[in-house]
């Protein structure tokens, strides 16, 4: 189960990612060469009329498409573009304006935006907009919040300056902030007030025996309010919560960063195999749900301004535009060896992490003792 739920995740995000660069280069003229989902080994391919080899390869943990003018599946270019025919060259990627390129490479990640958005407005036709208002219908004894002097009825304005309009935004904000410092601005029958807390943290288990410590208040919501939405409005509402949900990834990478959260926190792809398999076991929306997140996640990550990723390759390309040249091909050398060091750090890290969330060294290390 755990092994099918992750390529029927992993798979189809993969496709779609790819198929956004595959289609925009189309349109603009680019022919592809190869279109691979997966790395390694073939395990079947076919060519189609057009020339390009459409293949699947044996590890589904990513996919690429080689244009014409790449000179590997990282699409660093061939220097022996120029010596092609002038029919070749007109169809590659080299060629071609910088906008267009930068268009090829964006469409990857967007398109990943635009499947999760597609889903996330789905679900909120089908369910409606929970807007319930940032008020305390009830305060925890002993809580973060009545630590704070929070009572009952306070109508939370903000949180460190952040304004909060509906329960919804606490949660998110509190959540991933377990025991930072926060300043509190409450709405208490008219009269603002000004409150210093801290966020609590507890430790919380999702049912598969995964533990993560979380940031709570406690303050539990009034009356819910859920606001049907309209199939104009789904998008906005989908639109808006991938905006919420790539701000928080923003802040908790940041938080890893800057060392405020522990990189075993990091996870790869045992990780999200393993959720692959829990988010299955919960029914199809769950799994759908999650497919959303994941792919919000693969169009962020792919953003990032590394090279060997469609970022570092929109990097160059603001480099480009603004010293109307090319960085040369000596530093994007560089930059792509580096890059690729740093993702398989990266990638061992995370790897580590998931052995370890296994038990796989305890259990080593008790039978090496």
């Amino acid at each position: 189960m755990t092994i099918l739920a992750f390529v029927a995740v992993i798979g189809p995000l993969v496709f779609v990612h790819e198929l956004g660069h595959y289609l925009v280069g189309r349109w603009c003229g680019v022919k592809a060469e190869a279109f691979s989902i997966g790395f390694g080994p073939e395990i079947a391919a076919w060519v189609d009329k057009r020339g390009t080899r459409w293949r699947l390869a044996a590890l589904p943990l990513g996919g690429y498409v080689r244009f014409k003018g790449d000179m590997n599946a990282a699409s660093q270019t061939d220097p022996k573009w120029l010596e092609m025919s002038a029919q070749d060259r007109s169809e590659s990627f080299p060629a071609k304006p910088l906008w267009q390129r930068a268009a090829i490479v964006a469409a990857g990640p967007a398109i990943n935006f635009l499947f999760a958005i597609l889903i996330l407005a789905a679900f909120a036709f089908l369910h409606g907009e929970s807007r319930t208002p940032a008020v305390a219908g009830m305060v925890q004894p002993g809580s973060a919040a009545a630590t704070a002097g929070i009572q009952p009825g306070d109508r939370i304005v903000s949180l460190n300056g952040r304004a909060m309009t509906t329960f919804d935004d606490i949660r998110l904000y509190a959540q991933i902030r377990p025991g930072e410092p926060v300043t509190i601005l409450l709405d208490r029958k008219g009269q603002v007030i000004e409150k210093q807390g801290h966020v609590g943290a507890v430790s919380e288990d999702d049912g598969f025996g995964n533990k993560f410590r979380i940031g709570r208040l406690g303050i539990a919501p009034g009356e819910p309010v859920i606001e049907p939405v309209s199939l104009l409005r789904a998008p906005v509402v989908a639109i808006e919560r991938t905006g919420q949900i790539i701000r928080t990834m923003v802040e908790t990478l940041g938080q890893v960063i800057g060392g405020d959260r522990s990189v075993k926190e990091l996870g790869g792809p045992l990780k999200i195999a393993q959720v692959s398999g829990q988010a299955a076991t919960l029914g199809l929306e769950s799994f759908i749900f999650f497919i959303a997140l994941i792919s919000i996640n693969l169009g962020f990550i792919n953003l990032l301004p590394i090279p060997m990723l469609d970022g570092g390759h929109l990097l160059f390309y603001g480099v480009e535009a603004v010293q109307r040249r090319p960085v040369s091909p000596q530093v994007q050398d560089w930059a792509y060896r580096s890059g690729l060091a740093l993702l398989m750090t990266v990638m061992l890290l995370v790897t580590f992490n998931d052995l370890s969330s296994f038990g796989l060294w305890e259990r080593l290390s008790g039978l090496i003792g």
